[in-house]
């Protein structure tokens, strides 16, 4: 059965070689937001013969289709994930370079009444918090002494 990327990029008209097949079924599968280096580890699990070049072009094929989508999260490599059914920010630890999906609902309408006040209607937005953890037990910057 197919997975949701490879889905889509038949419904978007995406012929799907093998390598584009085990490419989607790898992004499909991810839990986080690997980059091109992870992503061929991945891939090459699957089949050893796709090469780093197979991999730019596909996810450049699927970027340009809407069906993933890239971040740049500050560590100078490119990210990507599935894109999203729902709209959702991330947060990013700068010591570990975790990946926090969250929504909040004030924060997209605090945005919107943004916009508006400066005579805009909000159509899109990517919003990353860049952020280290907060040192004490109950996380309020205190060492608990």
């Amino acid at each position: 059965m197919p997975q949701r990327i490879e889905k889509l990029c038949v419904e978007k008209g995406v012929r799907m070689t093998h390598q584009r097949r085990v490419i989607a079924r790898a992004l499909s599968s991810a839990r986080d937001h690997p980059d091109v280096a992870e992503l061929h580890r991945r891939v090459t699990k699957l089949d050893p013969h796709i090469s780093i070049a197979t991999l730019y072009r596909t996810l450049k094929l699927f970027e340009d289709t809407n069906v993933i989508e890239r971040y740049d999260f500050g560590d100078g490599k490119a990210r990507y994930e599935e894109a999203p059914e729902e709209h959702h920010d991330h947060l990013i630890d700068l010591e570990t370079g975790k990946v926090i999906e969250f929504r909040n609902d004030e924060i997209e309408r605090l945005q919107a009444e943004v916009a508006a006040r400066l005579g805009y209607e909000l159509t899109g937005h990517r919003l990353e918090l860049y952020c280290v953890k907060l040192d004490g037990p109950a996380g309020n910057g205190s060492d608990g002494a």
